[in-house]
């Protein structure tokens, strides 16, 4: 009986310790200007996919991850707003590579929401530095 118990504790520690989204983090970004994602200091370090959806809507996807250069058609991708049928290619070969897929959506200007979307076994995190009006220093996994 003891071993169960220790068993269930160790399970919850260490369940506690698993990096986790918070929606607080997420809610903070709907109806923010983009200049406060083109400035914040945690995505100005990260690789960033954009395209535009048939209604107009801005999708930016700050990619947080390593080894997925064989998604990225040789850094072409980044320089500029890229049509939705390339930016498909890319979050298929993405499925591949551990990432963290920060995906905005944004309209007239305005950030609507945030989702982070992991990749290849990754799994995403949010703390309070992910949310707008950060301007600290940080570590990022």
């Amino acid at each position: 009986m003891k071993l169960l118990k220790f068993i269930v504790l160790i399970v919850f520690l260490s369940s506690c310790a698993i990096p986790k989204v918070r929606q607080i983090d997420l809610d903070a970004w709907v109806g923010q200007p983009v200049v406060a994602l083109e400035t914040h200091p945690i995505f100005l370090t990260m690789q960033v996919v954009k395209t535009v959806a048939s209604d107009g809507t801005q999708i930016w996807n700050y990619v947080n991850g390593k080894n997925f250069a064989s998604c990225t058609g040789g850094g072409t991708i980044y320089n500029n707003t890229i049509d939705f049928a390339s930016y498909s290619k890319f979050t298929r070969c993405m499925q591949q590579f551990a990432a963290c897929n920060n995906i905005f959506h944004i309209k007239d200007g305005v950030v609507q929401s945030y989702t982070p979307i992991g990749t290849g076994g990754a799994s995403c995190y949010t703390n309070e530095s992910a949310q707008p009006h950060f301007r600290g220093a940080t570590n990022i996994q």
